[in-house]
């Protein structure tokens, strides 16, 4: 992955051959449609896919765990102050 395919934000054709394991954008757009990927087919007939709601879609963030709620020490009000 080149440093410039990083910070895309669209997916490029490479990564959209790597997805759909397709090679025309006609195909690629109804595999696109078929697994629920939000996509736009562009005035010169490409597709874009914004990169971000790739990660989204195959849980690239499931790493990172949601905060855990904060609830008010109930134990605290039963206590008794000395």
């Amino acid at each position: 992955m080149s440093m410039s395919t990083m910070f895309s934000m669209f997916l490029s054709r490479d990564e959209l051959h790597g997805l759909t394991n397709r090679v025309q954008s006609s195909a690629q757009l109804r595999v696109l449609r078929a697994m629920g990927i939000e996509h736009r087919k562009r005035p010169d007939g490409s597709v874009a896919v914004l990169r971000s709601h790739v990660h989204q879609i195959f849980g690239a963030a499931a790493g990172t765990r949601a905060p855990k709620p904060v609830e008010p020490n109930w134990g605290a009000l039963n206590a008794t102050s000395t």
